[in-house]
């Protein structure tokens, strides 16, 4: 094998292992979508939403 062959296979094990690091890492710090539990604020709106719903109602039969 020339000289530079076994450079251009060095280097690209190099960023093949890289990457693996990389993704790896990136792995650790994320969590599944479906794994999360839904929070309460997504699900059931709140007293403070509800109070700007009913004053834009009010405001609506106002026109």
């Amino acid at each position: 094998m020339k000289r530079s062959k076994k450079i251009f296979v060095a280097v690209g094990l190099v960023f093949i292992v890289a990457t693996i690091i990389v993704g790896y890492d990136i792995s650790r710090k994320t969590s599944f979508p479906g794994s999360k539990k839904y929070l309460k604020e997504s699900i059931a709106p709140s007293d403070i939403d509800t109070a700007q719903n009913k004053d834009m109602a009010d405001t609506l039969k106002l026109n």
